[in-house]
């Protein structure tokens, strides 16, 4: 057992306040903050309270063109309107579009005040809200690779094509942990592990911003990192509702991600919709400004999410008047306030600093961080970002780029028997609500908020459906339409056939695929009342696997739905999650064997709809059984655990090792596994390193992935994968919100392999 220790700290200081010895998370530019300090120094309190407010494009556009309005105008003068967000008319629209609207806002914006206005979209997984821009996987797709640089090339390619639009600015990436299956933004981030969503979300950042955050030039965008913290633990499983998640675990799980993103540069945090143990986190000073901006000592800006700040008087009943709700706000630390419907914001920063409820101080304070970023984006000498022809917007080699990420992405869960991969003169059934449908494999934030315009061929008739995608690869194969989505309202509906048509095509097929799963959706209007999957879908695979013809369930959508009951009735299950235009292509190839599975579940997928538990869970809810009185059980069941997936080769672990045994708070041990490919094709393996605290003073996870690796091996072949692992990795965040590293032992797993390492060391204070 581990030696009670205590953790030491230098004196006088704090885990979430910085000192002037601190280093910047971005290094300060002194040009920048003298012509910083120049502008802000000739703004009025109104063109300053103007600066902090955001709007969308719809109060300020001429409807059906790419014009601002008589009327917008004159709202962006009399306000001086800092920043716009959003696409015109609410679809994708061509780039030219936006340099037009843009071009026209900026001439407003400088004429009006000298400060040019900063425009965002959320471009969620390319160019989102952008006519012929290349849509990569949803980032819960990316996760499942398991490689990184899928995350950077994404977020450079995406950015180049957002740039194309003179739009600088993107509400990505998405940095929840999405501990809650039902959450309908689950797909939206990089899954359940913080270090898996640390080091996507940082390389992320990094491809979307460059090199140096303080000169994004011209092919590069600045992020936005969302949603600040613990949206996606809510209790309910429903957006934008409650979590109640402690502050040591908030510190040692959900901070992290945000950690690691500021570090590499991000530019701007957006706030959680949500609350926390009945705060709401813009109201929250502590997580807002103590934590995030003198914790990290960091300059960068943040913005609400979606009217959130008024949420906290007519939603959250914590403040008596919408005034009062500005000013908890801004106290709070938020810098921008995205009200986008309302201009009387404006009036109430004026008041409220008039008042002194809001001190000045806090208001340049905000107004500076704005407009720093906007030197940082290099918007003052080019408010509309257009240094180069953007000849590269949506090339070849980009869509090569989509279209590797999705065959890495997709997961192989089940294959019975070696039924994949597939012959290609194999008689094929194909039938399912996923099978006729671009939208399906895009999701949501895909050309339109709720992604129906996937299916619309102005924007996709060069992609493939499933259904498109086998056709092209099998020449054996029926498709029947028994079960669809329908294309418009309820993300839920479906339009049913003749089952009985399926079964007769089944009795003369060699295979059937059933492409399931879920439609797309997004935010608030993806809420479900029941995860299991949808009972025609039920229903359509028990009545074919009665015709005795092997399955292949291939599941597509943003969370993983139950499946228990039909489960068992398929011989070879995949997972393609949404892994954007070319994801179709991809699965087809893989079905074929043309290439090979290697993505891995970022999640842990439930097996009871009240069973649901991540991967990290404590060692006390998984127990044999307490014989007596109670006979009391208590076990942890998965369908599958995080980190599964198959592959069509076999992959052997052996010899794993460390260059030491015990080890000290500030060592780095080097683990080193071999990893050999025993099957008859080439592979890609993503090599998965895990830790298991044996004792801690606070209750350890039955284990953490600490790091990981993808390595690409022939028939035969054989590599060292070696870890740099930091001892202060395996440190944990106790109830004073310290980490420390105590003494005792670690097991250390890889594979089917593990060692055993010990910390020795009795002052084990790890200071962030």
């Amino acid at each position: 057992m581990k030696r009670a220790v205590i953790a030491i700290l230098a004196a006088g200081a704090s885990l979430c306040s910085c000192s002037e010895t601190t280093q910047r998370a971005i290094p300060q530019d002194g040009e920048i903050e003298k012509k910083v300090e120049q502008v802000l120094s000739r703004m009025s309190l109104e063109e300053k309270a103007g600066q902090m407010v955001q709007l969308t494009s719809s109060v300020i556009i001429k409807p059906g063109t790419h014009e601002v309005s008589p009327e917008g105008e004159a709202i962006l003068r009399k306000y001086k309107i800092g920043s716009i967000l959003n696409s015109m008319n609410d679809v994708a629209d061509t780039p030219e579009a936006y340099r037009q609207f843009i071009g026209q806002i900026q001439q407003i914006s400088i004429d009006e005040t000298g400060i040019p206005c900063i425009y965002g979209l959320d471009q969620i997984h390319g160019g989102t809200y952008t006519v012929g821009s290349v849509l990569f996987p949803h980032e819960i797709a990316l996760a499942a690779s398991f490689n990184d640089s899928l995350a950077f090339k994404t977020g450079e390619i995406s950015a180049y094509e957002t740039r194309a639009c003179s739009v600088p600015w993107v509400f990505t990436p998405t940095l929840d942990l999405s501990r809650n299956q039902c959450w309908p933004r689950m797909w939206e981030s990089f899954g359940e592990d913080p270090l898996v969503q640390s080091r996507m979300g940082a390389a992320m950042t990094r491809g979307f911003q460059g090199v140096d955050p303080n000169h994004i030039d011209a092919e590069h965008a600045g992020t936005c990192i969302k949603h600040y913290l613990a949206y996606g633990a809510s209790t309910s499983g429903q957006d934008r509702t409650p979590a109640m998640v402690s502050p040591r675990e908030l510190r040692e799980k959900f901070f992290p991600p945000f950690k690691a993103a500021i570090e590499a540069g991000a530019l701007s945090v957006m706030v959680s919709s949500s609350s926390n143990d009945g705060i709401p986190f813009h109201s929250n000073r502590e997580l807002l400004t103590d934590w995030l901006k003198e914790g990290l000592n960091w300059d960068g800006m943040i913005v609400t999410d979606w009217a959130d700040a008024k949420c906290l008087y007519d939603r959250d009943h914590t403040a008596p008047t919408y005034k009062d709700a500005i000013a908890q706000t801004l106290n709070a630390g938020v810098d921008m306030i995205m009200e986008p419907y309302d201009t009387l914001v404006c009036r109430y920063i004026m008041e409220l600093a008039e008042e002194n409820t809001v001190p000045m101080e806090r208001i340049d304070d905000a107004v500076r961080r704005i407009l720093r970023l906007k030197f940082r984006l290099g918007l003052f000498d080019d408010p509309l970002s257009q240094k180069s022809g953007f000849g590269n917007f949506g090339s070849r080699q980009s869509a090569e780029t989509a279209y590797r990420a999705a065959l890495e992405s997709e997961v192989l869960l089940k294959n019975e028997e070696g039924l994949l991969p597939l012959k290609k003169d194999s008689r094929i059934l194909l039938v399912g609500p996923n099978a006729g449908s671009v939208r399906s494999l895009n999701g949501g934030w895909s050309y339109s908020w709720q992604g129906e315009q996937s299916d619309n061929e102005e924007f996709t008739a060069e992609y493939h459906s499933i259904r498109e995608a086998l056709s092209a690869k099998f020449s054996n194969m029926e498709y029947l339409p028994v079960l669809e989505y329908a294309p418009y309202g309820d993300f839920r509906k479906e339009i049913r056939g003749d089952y009985g048509d399926a079964v007769c095509a089944a009795r003369k097929a060699d295979v059937i695929i059933v492409a399931a799963g879920e439609n797309s959706y997004c935010e608030t209007k993806g809420n479900i009342n029941e995860l299991t999957i949808s009972p025609d879908q039920s229903e359509l695979v028990k009545t074919l696997a009665a015709t005795g013809k092997p399955i292949v369930l291939v599941l597509g959508g943003g969370r993983p739905r139950v499946i228990n009951d039909i489960e068992p009735l398929a011989q070879a299950i995949v997972s393609v999650l949404l892994p954007g235009n070319y994801g179709g292509d991809a699965l087809a190839a893989l079905l074929a064997g043309e290439e090979n599975f290697s993505g891995r579940l970022p999640y842990t997928y439930p097996k009871y709809v009240n069973r649901l538990n991540t991967y990290d869970y404590k060692l006390c809810e998984n127990r044999a059984t307490m014989e007596g009185l109670y006979d009391y059980n208590a076990n942890i069941e998965s369908q599958w655990p995080f980190g599964h997936g198959l592959s069509y080769t076999t992959f052997e672990y052996s010899n794993m090792r460390a260059d030491k045994t015990e080890f000290l708070s500030d060592d780095t041990i080097k683990v080193e596994i071999d990893v050999k490919n025993t099957g008859s094709v080439a592979g890609k393996e993503s090599v998965l390193l895990f830790s298991s605290d044996l004792c801690a003073s606070v209750a350890p996870d039955v284990r953490r992935l600490r790091d990981y690796a993808k390595v690409s091996l022939e028939p035969g072949q054989s590599t060292t994968v070696t870890f740099n692992l930091k001892a202060s990795d395996l440190a944990f965040v106790d109830h004073s919100l310290r980490r420390i590293l105590e003494p005792g032992g670690f097991r250390l797993s890889c594979g089917s392999e593990h060692i055993m390492v010990e910390c020795v060391e009795h002052r084990t204070a790890i200071v962030e």
